[in-house]
């Protein structure tokens, strides 16, 4: 697909390094910025599409900076401008090795956690008699370690990170409440556009002088997943799956196509067809998620307008 980007080789003024991750690109500039190019990139399972998704960067970013003017009263982030639809600028942060995943409701991970017959996820009990889709009796946090490109990331208990020093306790306590801030906010949000917050994952870095605060992506579909409010109760009774805002639509369509990211098993080839079809999904999501209608971006050639816009902005 030309009209979208799947990778980047720039070159900005002061320009000392270049973190691919699964889907963001991030360029340090003296040290001091980091430049985060949302691409067009596709990841599931740990594991990147071959193939991009028209505006999926778009959207990505920018739900993710409008979430982040929206909840700065509660948590301080890293967003400084933005000065491309694909584009965040912001403070240079040493990120912590851990998400913080914070789940209202048994699904996903952690629905099929359950049917396999565990009651106790990251250290977190989770009751008996549930099925899958109900709501816990109250969000429990389940962090993951992150995972470098193309690495499983891990499940692990509170416990285990303290002990092993992968962030200290004083600085764990901070992120969990900052997670269940965010989280609550993010549920009032949602509840406002006739959605519920399912689960989602944060993740937090440390700006030079020592400030904790929120990095990378919030409430986006890629980190978080969302049900239709309505008829919500009416789908659990009569054990229907919810209709739902997320990415898991293309986890589905994959696992229907024989791929778990399991070792041994090929990425099945998406079609034109369907890739067009997630893309239209993504912007579905979008409307939905904020509430306003998607104005897609020139993308006849996004390399050389995301290049003008952040020099630009550096040279300001």
């Amino acid at each position: 697909m030309s009209n979208t980007i799947t990778d980047s080789n720039f070159n900005f003024p002061g320009q000392k390094s270049v973190y691919k991750g699964k889907v963001r690109e991030v360029y340090n500039i003296n040290n001091d910025l980091l430049v985060m190019i949302a691409t067009d990139r596709l990841s599931a399972f740990d594991v990147v599409m071959p193939k991009g998704i028209p505006y999926k960067g778009q959207i990505l970013n920018q739900i993710a900076t409008k979430f982040m003017a929206q909840t700065e009263d509660l948590v301080p982030n890293w967003l400084i401008a933005t000065p491309d639809p694909n584009v965040a600028i912001g403070h240079l942060c040493e990120p912590f090795k851990v998400e913080m995943v914070i789940r209202g409701y048994m699904s996903g991970h952690a629905a099929r956690e359950y049917k396999l017959g565990k009651r106790v996820l990251c250290g977190v009990d989770m009751p008996e008699g549930l099925k899958e889709n109900d709501a816990f009796p109250a969000p429990i946090i389940t962090p993951a370690t992150k995972a470098e490109m193309g690495d499983h990331d891990e499940d692990i208990s509170r416990e285990d990170i303290i002990a092993k020093n992968i962030v200290s306790k004083e600085d764990y306590s901070i992120l969990e409440d900052y997670t269940r801030k965010l989280f609550a906010r993010g549920t009032e949000i949602a509840a406002s556009r006739g959605l519920i917050l399912v689960d989602t994952k944060y993740e937090f870095g440390k700006t030079k002088d020592g400030k904790i605060v929120l990095i990378d992506e919030i409430h986006t579909p890629d980190s978080s997943r969302y049900f239709y409010a309505d008829g919500y109760q009416e789908r659990q009774d009569k054990n229907e799956t919810q209709k739902q805002l997320s990415k898991e639509f293309v986890r589905q369509w994959l696992i229907s196509n024989n791929f778990q990211g399991l070792e041994g098993q090929t990425v099945p080839v998406m079609s034109n067809d369907y890739i067009n079809t997630v893309s239209e999904r993504y912007i579905e999501l979008y409307e939905k998620i904020m509430d306003e209608t998607f104005v897609k971006a020139d993308v006849k050639n996004i390399q050389e307008r995301i290049e003008k816009n952040v020099l630009a902005f550096l040279n300001k």
